[in-house]
């Protein structure tokens, strides 16, 4: 039993590995390469994992070789933008000022449902609001609503909105993150001081949000 669970947890940390290696991308904005690869190293790992016979060379050995060709491929599409579209395929317009074109939306087995329910994602209820509607090449779709439909900026509107720069979590839980404190240009003394100022503790803070301007807001935790 011990052992099992020393191999699950040896296999669950390569697999964490492995897909830190291929890079962040969540689920749904995988492309086709990256998907297979994901699937197979799901099921090589398992192989390993429930067969304690099975030495566990099996699951790395299959497991860095998809992920050396998966990086190879990754390489030659930056190079190659004709392998990319090999690949990868091309971004499909579906709806074009308005109209949809049904040659397409047969040709990648989407329904009108479907369709609507993406562009109801994106905040889209009336088709004559849509310049154009593409599917990208990892499955999801882009909606470019027509100038006149669109939100109107500040910029549009002539309105002058100050800027309070990025606001980053400094303190989450009563832990600071030096990356947060960085992103937003400030350092631990500034936050301890103003902790200070405050009348706060580290250990008493949530949340604490920082930005870029030197403002800050502080939520403190609530008693269990």
């Amino acid at each position: 039993m011990l052992i099992s669970v020393i191999r699950a947890v040896i296999l669950y940390t390569a697999i964490i590995g492995a897909i830190r290696l291929m890079g962040k991308r969540q689920i749904s904005e995988l492309q086709t390469s990256e998907l297979v690869v994901t699937l197979l190293i799901s099921d090589i790992a398992a192989i390993p994992m429930q067969d304690s016979g099975q030495p566990l060379v099996s699951g790395f050995l299959p497991i860095a070789i998809l992920v050396m060709c998966e990086l190879l491929i990754s390489g030659l599409m930056m190079k190659s933008g004709r392998f990319r579209r090999i690949v990868c395929g091309r971004p499909v317009i579906v709806v074009n000022d308005g109209k949809v074109d049904q040659k397409q939306l047969r040709r990648l087995r989407m329904t009108v449902e479907d369709l609507f329910v993406q562009l109801r994602e994106k905040s889209v209820v009336q088709l004559e609001e849509v310049a154009y509607a593409i599917v990208e090449t990892n499955g999801t779709m882009s909606v470019i609503k027509k100038p006149d439909q669109d939100v109107p900026t500040a910029n549009m509107l002539g309105l002058a909105v100050p800027d309070t720069g990025m606001e980053t979590v400094v303190i989450s839980d009563g832990e600071i993150s030096d990356m947060a404190l960085s992103l937003c240009g400030h350092t631990r003394e500034w936050l301890q001081g103003v902790l200070e100022g405050e009348g706060k503790t580290t250990g008493t803070v949530f949340i604490m949000t920082a930005n870029t301007k030197g403002g800050y807001r502080i939520i403190e935790k609530e008693e269990p």
